[in-house]
């Protein structure tokens, strides 16, 4: 009923950008909380950020003061923009949205697929 599309990752030096998008779609009342977990080969997900519908954000101690993240609420999209980037930074990085599906009055937690970030030089 609800998908959530990750693009924007790729291959970037130590001390690089990166932003990454996600776009909600689908049968959508409402989308309450947004944000972004990211998983590095032998390591459980582990939260990055994340955005509240009204902007509110927290971030993991590790990104803090690198990563900053913003949502279009009229195109569903939530944003993951990140500088300063470190080899650790390396994961394929998952959307997270808490949705409340049209003609249901409880929200579901939807995952995107994943897009790998690899930071490398």
């Amino acid at each position: 009923q609800v998908q959530l599309v990750e693009s924007g990752g790729g291959l970037v030096q130590p001390g690089g950008s990166l932003t990454l998008s996600c776009a909600a779609s689908g049968s959508i009342f409402r989308i309450n909380a947004m944000g972004w977990y990211r998983q590095a080969p032998g390591k459980q997900r582990e939260f990055v950020a994340v955005i509240a519908s009204a902007g509110g954000t927290a971030y993991a101690d590790s990104v803090k003061g690198r990563f900053t993240t913003f949502r279009d609420n009229a195109e569903n999209t939530v944003y993951l923009q990140m500088h300063s980037l470190k080899p650790e930074d390396t994961a394929v990085y998952y959307c997270h949205a808490d949705v409340v599906v049209a003609g249901t009055p409880f929200s579901t937690n939807y995952w995107g697929r994943g897009t790998q970030v690899t930071v490398s030089s």
